[in-house]
């Protein structure tokens, strides 16, 4: 019985020391930014989504897409020097918390495209000249 016990807690020993030194081989990679490249790429369909159901006009999703570029750019330039620090990392994280916020902002303002012409629909554009007649009316 203790024979058994023993080989097994040897067995688990060398199982794990087997992970560890498997997992000691792969070097992470300094300049990896996972957590960024997932966001842009989330980001960068929230946009499309807000093209395609008209909810973003071509102004907005070209301004927002121009915002993306500049993140992408600062991502490249702090992976340029082969080491992405903590401080790289929180400045990457910040803008795009910045450019989160704004393509919910501009995608519930009340600019529309529903007919994807290019140009923001008018909305209750009679609505004054309504409220006038009702006026004169009364």
């Amino acid at each position: 019985m203790k024979t058994k016990m023993l080989l097994g807690i040897l067995a688990l020993a060398a199982s794990g020391a087997y992970a560890q030194s498997a997992n000691m081989g792969s070097v992470p990679n300094p300049t990896a930014t996972p957590r960024a490249d997932q966001r842009e790429a989330n980001q960068e369909r929230r946009i499309q989504q807000g093209v395609h159901s008209g909810q973003l006009t071509q102004r907005e999703a070209h301004r927002l897409e121009n915002q993306q570029g500049r993140i992408d750019r600062a991502e490249d330039k702090a992976k340029a020097d082969g080491k992405v620090t903590a401080k790289e990392r929180a400045h990457l994280g910040n803008m795009q918390d910045r450019a989160s916020h704004d393509i919910a902002r501009e995608k519930h303002d009340r600019q529309r495209d529903m007919n994807h012409d290019g140009r923001k629909d008018r909305q209750h554009a009679d609505r004054g000249n309504t409220e006038r007649q009702q006026g004169k009316r009364h």
